[in-house]
């Protein structure tokens, strides 16, 4: 599944083989998006992670920081998940 741009964010979400791998993700994520300076909403569940990106000091709109970090998550999962 690719990233939806809807109400005003990109989502998606990421789904694992269960909670060590889900967490593990939201661990390598954590570090890009502090790297960065730009940190998504997100919400976890078991083996599920799912992810919401806009940018609150725009207006809570979907701009290029958004789009930059989704590529970079992108590239840290399998296309499976």
């Amino acid at each position: 599944m690719a990233w939806e741009e809807k109400n005003d964010s990109l989502y998606r979400c990421f789904t694992f083989k269960d909670f060590s791998e889900a967490f593990a993700f939201m661990t390598r994520v954590a570090l890009i998006a502090e790297k960065q300076n730009h940190h998504p909403t997100w919400q976890n569940t078991w083996n599920k992670v799912e992810m919401w990106l806009n940018t609150h000091d725009k207006g809570n709109t979907v701009t290029d920081m958004d789009r930059k970090l989704a590529a970079a998550i992108d590239k840290l999962v399998p296309a499976t998940a």
